[in-house]
């Protein structure tokens, strides 16, 4: 009786490790730092949100600059990404990230905050991320 006790806990830690981990999004939380002259556009990376390598976006990903330089927007135009981090071997409905510089009158070195919006099957999820851009004329 007590080894099936323990094979029923232990099957329960599992599905729920597992379910955890099964849901991902892109962009995981790590600092990056972008250099652009003046109207030049950087691609920062790809935006996905994912169950078991399948797509759960309802609506295209929305991002906004919080904090950051004047004359820098941020856009997520959408596309087939591959979810790299997740291991999945075919692409999936998202986008990629775009920074662009408009005109830049002073060189600066300055951070930027992000927050990407996902909206899914699970509602809507946001997530922020900081970095550094240094700009220049």
């Amino acid at each position: 009786m007590r080894l099936v006790t323990l094979s029923v806990i232990a099957l329960c830690a599992a599905l729920a490790l597992s379910a955890d981990a099964a849901r991902a999004q892109s962009w995981q939380m790590q600092r990056f730092s972008v250099a652009l002259k003046s109207g030049e556009s950087s691609e920062v990376g790809d935006l996905y949100y994912v169950t078991n390598c399948q797509s759960l976006l309802v609506a295209p990903i929305e991002v906004t600059i919080l904090e950051g330089p004047q004359g820098v927007t941020a856009s997520a135009p959408e596309a087939m990404v591959l979810p790299r981090l997740q291991q999945c071997s075919k692409p999936v409905k998202g986008a990629k990230l775009v920074l662009t510089a408009g005109q830049i009158e002073d060189a600066s070195n300055t951070l930027i905050t992000l927050r990407v919006r996902y909206k899914t099957k699970d509602g809507v999820r946001d997530m922020s991320q900081s970095g550094t851009i240094q700009l220049f004329p």
